[in-house]
């Protein structure tokens, strides 16, 4: 049987979606069990999820920053290292976070924003996010439970009275 020849369309250009890709910094932040993807994100008018994510915006798993940590003790921690580094208005953020509570959630997002912005500029940066002690990741973690104890990881058995 012999060969047949395929010919090929010549001179068609294939034609791809140009669209722009978002410029954004990203890193992770972890506390206890909690863990954030951050990005910022340099360019304005961002569409994440349905949602136009605007510089100076903050969104927690696709909510509103204001919805997710209800408060104004909450909202001076998550600005903290905006505000520290003078970029409040700069970026937009995003931050998808998972595990823990919401202080552990928040600590995580913390961090995460201070490492995105090491990115940016690390040697300008840096040295102001280390001083107020933002880049440091708090090692403590749940303690694990002992065989032999009661459901805690210290806690002692009751001991009968006699």
């Amino acid at each position: 049987m012999p060969r047949q020849k395929i010919e090929k369309p010549k001179n068609q250009e294939i034609k791809t979606k140009s669209e722009k890709k978002p410029v954004f910094y990203q890193a992770v932040g972890r506390k206890k069990e909690s863990t954030a993807r951050v990005r910022l994100y340099v360019d304005d008018d961002v569409k994440l999820n349905d949602q136009i994510l605007k510089k100076g915006e903050m969104y927690v798993n696709a909510k509103p920053v204001q919805k997710y940590f209800i408060g104004t003790y909450y909202e001076k921690l998550y600005l903290q290292p905006l505000e520290t580094t003078g970029n409040l208005g700069r970026f937009g953020v995003s931050a998808k976070v998972s595990g823990g509570g919401l202080k552990g959630q928040l600590g995580a997002i913390i961090l995460g924003i201070s490492r995105a912005l090491e990115e940016v500029d690390k040697e300008k940066y840096r040295p102001i996010l280390k001083k107020h002690g933002l880049l440091t990741r708090d090692p403590r973690e749940k303690e694990r439970r002992k065989a032999g104890f009661a459901q805690k990881a210290r806690a002692k058995k009751q001991s009968p009275k006699r």
